[in-house]
């Protein structure tokens, strides 16, 4: 089974390795207590990395490996719940965040928990058991959160996303390139003859087809790269970075990729693709519903000229 999905986050068990863990703090007292109490609450349970700025905080979390996020919302380049909003949008796959308040702000902090955050801590009643077991409990709904997202989000065959995820998924991705002034490329693929396969061979082997047509494209792109089963034998790829050097690098290489499998023995048919590409502009954004049809489009065209050719 092909299977393509962020394993981000999905953490372990707290007792059987070192979480690490972010604070996002630009008061040096306040960060000095939290890591006083995870040492003494946590032992070597824990390591701590800490970022007094939010820019500094985003740098660190995408480069990786963070466990939880412990979050102040009033920092000196963001504040209040646009904190939040921000880690949420520009780090999509971050696992946890607990939110750190002030007293007076526990009500913003209750409105973090809904736009959300995991937990909230009000500072000033932080004490070390209660800050390492709001952190386990944080993390532990996060683990339920991945399952029954995935439950959603991903198609059963091919473990690929399904339709929902991919446009879940893609719309934070298309929200992120127009952020960072990132192209992307948008790769729709047909895999033709699946009725014929299915009334002649049997839905085994169009299974089959499906689960090959997954394999190769998990094969062809990268693993950032987002790709979903959108419909019956209907793929689709969101490919980072992209630009039209970019797409037809792409489709060359997925058709090499296809031909190698061909070339196999001990199947009575050749699977075939249809595709089609768009480019997504950050100085011309659009919505990836639009994207989608733009790629459909060139799918068809490239048929059109294929047939004048023949």
């Amino acid at each position: 089974m092909a299977d393509n999905r962020d394993t981000t986050g999905e953490i372990g068990d707290m007792s059987d390795r070192t979480a690490t863990v972010l604070l996002i703090e630009d008061n040096p007292g306040d960060a000095r207590l939290i890591r006083e109490m995870l040492v003494e609450g946590g032992g070597d349970r824990f390591k701590l990395e800490c970022a007094d700025r939010l820019s500094a905080g985003l740098e660190l979390l995408a480069e990786g490996g963070v466990d939880i996020v412990l979050l102040d919302l009033g920092l000196p380049d963001s504040q209040g719940l646009d904190t939040l909003h921000r880690v949420i949008a520009e780090v999509p796959e971050v696992p946890i965040t607990v939110v750190l308040t002030g007293t007076d702000d526990e009500e913003l902090a209750v409105q973090a928990v809904r736009a959300g955050a995991q937990d909230y801590l009000i500072k000033g009643q932080i004490e070390n058991n209660l800050l390492v077991r709001a952190m386990r409990y944080a993390m532990e709904r996060y683990q339920i959160q991945v399952v029954l997202r995935s439950l959603a989000l991903i198609d059963e065959l091919t473990g690929l996303y399904n339709r929902r995820g991919f446009v879940s998924i893609g719309e934070q991705h298309l929200k992120l390139a127009a952020r960072a002034k990132r192209g992307l490329v948008l790769i729709f693929v047909d895999l033709d003859h699946l009725k014929h396969i299915n009334d002649t061979l049997g839905h085994q082997e169009g299974d089959r087809a499906l689960l090959d047509t997954a394999k190769i494209l998990t094969d062809t792109f990268r693993k950032s790269d987002l790709v979903a089963r959108i419909g019956e034998d209907e793929f689709a790829v969101l490919a980072i970075e992209g630009h039209t050097n970019t797409a037809e690098n792409h489709t060359v290489r997925l058709q090499k990729n296809l031909d190698a499998v061909n070339a196999g023995e001990g199947r009575p048919y050749k699977l075939s693709f249809r595709i089609g590409t768009a480019c997504y502009d950050p100085e011309d954004p659009c919505l990836l519903d639009e994207l989608v049809e733009r790629a459909d489009r060139s799918m068809y065209e490239r048929e059109q000229e294929k047939q004048m050719r023949s």
